[in-house]
């Protein structure tokens, strides 16, 4: 008998039965992602270039592509300045793991938790995740974007690319979904943040500290989006504002774009222009501080580091030019995304209202039939 429960071969239904037992609630985490090697750029940017919901481009199918390979040598070395690739996969994980740690003492009905990483745009796929979280057998799963604030873009864009793996996989009978589309103004997010900027302002020689401007820097979006009716510029002028309001208003402070890409208006001012703008109005110490990315990336190392501080910073003349660090694994920020997810498991409300809400002149089908597919999956636990 010994000898048979050790050498004899498990059931189906015990291995179903160990399955769930290691995953009962999986928190898959949205996110666009970061090569994490430069050979990986290519591909990277091919899956941006020719994805619709982040860009529209005419004959995208032929443009994009090209406009990858073209741009593909500059941002792989953009890449090398960094260390070789993004770190974007080992923060997420980090706070993934963190997370589910902190969830399984504070929800032990919901136990045990796993986080999962789903990128749109290079490894861990969307379709790749999904896929192991069913072999998994996770009888709950949370799609919580880690865009603080939503976009069409960039939420949805994740969004869109669950509804279509699910278009040709059957959805599961016994696995419940839900989402976590928007967080922007979280007390604990806002604490974070503040946090990290008071961190800065530390570093800064005492006499200056009175004449620091906070410029608050998020991905910009084309106008033609703001004028659709996406929800980002709204949501990330919450954030900052929620976050000046924990730092008393005790300093100036502008909401600034970057990362534009392309010839076509897209919100301004841009942090660069903003930069110049300021200097030449006699002004000479900042913290760039970047509000809508919860983790390091090329954005924050080479764009605000490198561009902006450095090589911008000098260009100018720049007294003191700092950069806050995002949230990263900071204690307040992992507490912010563990009560996110805890309250959401507790409180039994599958999907928002206003996710389900498309922009005011939204024109996508895809759109349109992606929400209304969350609409009749996501139901009540």
């Amino acid at each position: 008998m010994f000898s048979f429960l050790v050498f004899s071969k498990p059931t189906s239904s015990i291995i179903r039965r160990f399955k769930s037992s290691q995953v009962k609630t999986a928190i898959v985490m949205l996110n666009m992602g970061g090569p994490q090697h430069i050979d990986q750029v290519p591909n990277f940017l091919r899956r941006i270039m020719t994805d619709r919901d982040m860009m529209q481009l005419p004959f995208q199918n032929t443009l994009g592509p090209y406009i990858a390979r073209r741009r593909s040598s500059e941002v792989q070395k953009k890449y090398t300045e960094i260390g070789g690739g993004s770190p974007i996969l080992k923060w997420t994980n980090i706070q993934g793991k963190l997370l589910s740690e902190k969830l399984d003492k504070i929800s032990p009905s919901t136990a045990p938790h796993k986080h999962y990483v789903a990128f749109r745009y290079v490894d861990p796929l969307t379709e790749n995740t999904l896929e192991q979280v069913e072999k998994d057998g996770a009888k709950r799963i949370v799609m919580f974007s880690q865009y603080p604030q939503y976009s069409c873009a960039t939420s949805g864009s994740s969004f869109n690319a669950i509804y279509s793996y699910y278009q040709n996989i059957k959805f599961p009978n016994d696995l419940k979904m839900s989402i976590i589309d928007r967080w922007a103004t979280h007390p604990l997010l806002i604490k974070a943040i503040g946090s990290r900027i008071s961190d800065e302002i530390k570093k800064f020689p005492e006499s200056d500290r009175d004449n620091i401007i906070i410029l608050f820097s998020a991905h910009s979006l084309p106008l033609k989006a703001v004028n659709r009716g996406d929800a980002y510029p709204s949501e990330v002028s919450s954030t900052v504002h929620a976050v000046m309001e924990e730092l008393g208003y005790a300093y100036p402070y502008a909401l600034v774009w970057q990362s534009k890409v392309g010839p076509l208006p897209w919100l301004g001012p841009f942090t660069d222009d903003a930069l110049k703008g300021y200097v030449k109005q006699g002004k000479k110490n900042f913290i760039l501080v970047p509000v809508a990315f919860v983790n390091e990336h090329i954005e924050t190392l080479h764009e605000l580091d490198i561009e902006y501080c450095k090589e911008l910073g000098e260009e100018l003349g720049v007294k003191n030019i700092r950069r806050a660090a995002a949230p990263n694994d900071h204690p307040l920020f992992i507490d912010a995304i563990a009560d996110i997810v805890s309250q959401h498991l507790q409180e039994n409300k599958p999907v928002s209202p206003k996710f389900l809400l498309r922009c005011a002149h939204c024109t996508s089908i895809r759109c349109h039939q992606s929400k209304q597919w969350f609409s009749r999956v996501c139901k009540s636990i």
